[in-house]
């Protein structure tokens, strides 16, 4: 899929690329191998996409729409509960019960984010905020998303200024580890 355009725009494109991975993981058989492939790489996914988010998508929020700060503090508590699912995720082998009851729930609290942010948050979003600024955090979340972890940190601070000043430093460890582990890459 292309990425490109407004934040909502960025956004959706990525929520499309998340469930396309989960569909590939229902569609394995338990214990198959690739079921871990495509949950690291949906971990990896989603946790550049919530590292995005929390730098520029809820301040946004919290400035644009009425009520924003009930709304990011909302979004905030969801990725906090879901990286924890991810964590927990990363020691579980495909043939483990624990995977499958894991990725179930993360699937579940994904799902639910997603629909909650496509049918309100970003309706509200686009409402209250001008087309340019749109697209300027378009721009903001795709550069986010290339500095970012790609692994879970539960600890990690998830609130600007200090989520922005330790992102890209773990993002390249993360990256690091990635590639000489081969985490992510289809066999």
């Amino acid at each position: 899929m292309g990425h490109g355009g407004n934040v909502i725009d960025e956004l959706v494109t990525d929520h499309r690329e998340v469930e396309e991975l989960f569909g590939r993981i229902e569609a394995l058989p338990f214990g198959d191998e690739n079921r871990k492939t495509y949950a690291d790489q949906v971990t990896m996914e989603l946790v550049r996409h919530s590292v995005a988010e929390e730098a520029y998508l809820y301040p946004a929020v919290r400035e644009h729409v009425a009520g924003g700060d009930a709304l990011a503090d909302k979004e905030l508590e969801d990725h906090a509960k879901a990286e924890q699912i991810m964590k927990d995720l990363e020691s579980c082998r495909p043939g483990d019960a624990e995977f499958d009851r894991l990725i179930g729930m993360l699937m579940s609290e994904i799902r639910a984010h997603i629909a909650d942010e496509e049918g309100n948050l970003f309706p509200r979003l686009r409402e209250a905020c001008p087309p340019e600024a749109l697209d300027d955090l378009g721009d903001k979340v795709r550069q986010a998303k290339k500095m970012a972890p790609t692994r879970p940190h539960p600890s990690a601070p998830d609130k600007p200024p200090a989520n922005k000043l330790l992102a890209p430093g773990t993002g390249l460890v993360d990256r690091m580890r990635d590639m000489l582990s081969g985490r992510g890459k289809e066999s």
